[in-house]
């Protein structure tokens, strides 16, 4: 059996992140994350990589594109504010077509906000964040167990498609305490297969070129419907999800991250009283589970979507499902938690009380 350690979600993501085979980290401090700049201090030392406390989140995802264009796996962290900082530079990583890992470990906003636990900066992840067409592969992980394992899988898709991929995380799942298996085997980053793109050096072969602008006339619009081909591909191949109960469903709620936890909850609950209720819990949210929705839809008459913010989920499931069913909403904003409680009576309002 795996060895099985308890730690925080944070410290589970710097694990992660080593055991991909990541030896390079930059990064800044901002709570509710400042475990992961931390604990990268003194991990990377032991494992013969490179940590830099950087003068801002703006150096921090310069110094990325600098590390992973000469090939290597880097990877930054932070919280929303400075996340936010940090756009600028994803969308050059983006156009130069370059692979890193961006985590996230979100609270409550707008401005300085709060360091309560949020789900807020959906919009920003999902739609790129930065300026012009691109779009950052995103993963919502649940537990500490998934911010230990999705590190490996976030570099897999990032190298796969050249593309920057974020973690997107909240306070609560960075600061509670797990237990977490360590259920692959460490990558020996010098195992891993040259990068025919990489800036390693150009003796004895042709020069190579990372740049993120071309300003031959017309070659940008060229790239950026490259670009838009590389986005079809990732949403044909690579949606995520996990669901529960959802085959004999009358409403089906729809939750990410922390929300889902509570919500699996609230569906447990609600079919301990009789009540036909299913959960979907998107993995990916870009690309978005559009697919499984989309099926879901043309038999199911209701959804109910989760979230610690406002609303900004909702506008997939929405344009997933058609207009075909009833989108119903609950959102816990600007560091509110909701409780499974909470959900279920949402659920019996939808579906007109417990049976």
């Amino acid at each position: 059996m795996a060895e099985k350690k308890l730690m925080y979600g944070n410290h589970a993501i710097v694990e992660g992140v080593i055991a991909a085979g990541c030896r390079f980290f930059a990064g800044y401090p901002i709570t509710p994350q400042n475990e992961i700049p931390e604990s990268m201090s003194v991990r990377m030392v032991d494992e013969g990589g490179v940590f830099i406390q950087t003068e801002s989140e703006i150096a921090a995802i310069n110094m990325l594109f600098g590390a992973a264009a000469a090939g290597k796996r880097a990877m930054t962290s932070s919280s929303s504010p400075g996340i936010s900082l940090m756009q600028e530079g994803i969308s050059y990583i983006a156009g130069a077509d370059i692979p890193v890992l961006v985590v996230n470990i979100v609270r409550g906003g707008p401005g300085l906000g709060n360091i309560a636990p949020a789900q807020s900066d959906y919009y920003q992840s999902t739609r790129g964040g930065g300026h012009g067409d691109y779009f950052t592969i995103t993963l919502a992980p649940n537990s500490a167990q998934d911010l230990y394992e999705f590190p490996k899988l976030a570099f897999e898709l990032a190298e796969k498609y050249r593309n920057p991929a974020l973690i997107l995380a909240d306070g609560l799942l960075g600061q509670m305490m797990e237990a977490v298996e360590f259920s692959f085997e460490p990558i020996d980053p010098k195992s891993l297969p040259e990068k025919e793109w990489a800036l390693c050096g150009c003796k004895g072969r042709e020069r190579r070129v990372v740049r993120s602008y071309d300003l031959k006339q017309g070659r940008l619009e060229e790239l950026n419907l490259r670009r838009a081909e590389k986005y079809t591909t990732i949403r044909k191949d690579e949606q995520r999800f996990k669901d529960e109960y959802c085959d004999d469903a009358d409403l089906v709620v729809i939750a990410y991250g922390t929300s889902s936890r509570i919500a699996s909850a609230a569906v447990r609950m609600a079919r301990q009283k009789g009540l036909k209720v299913g959960l979907l819990r998107p993995i990916t949210l870009w690309p978005f589970p559009t697919d499984v929705l989309a099926d879901m839809s043309k038999r199911i008459e209701n959804f109910l979507v989760v979230e610690m913010s406002c609303g900004q989920m909702i506008d997939d499931v929405k344009l997933a499902t058609e207009c075909r069913s009833n989108i119903h909403f609950h959102g816990r904003p600007g560091g509110g938690v909701p409780i499974p409680s909470e959900i279920l009576e949402k659920i019996e309002a939808v579906l007109g009380g417990a049976r």
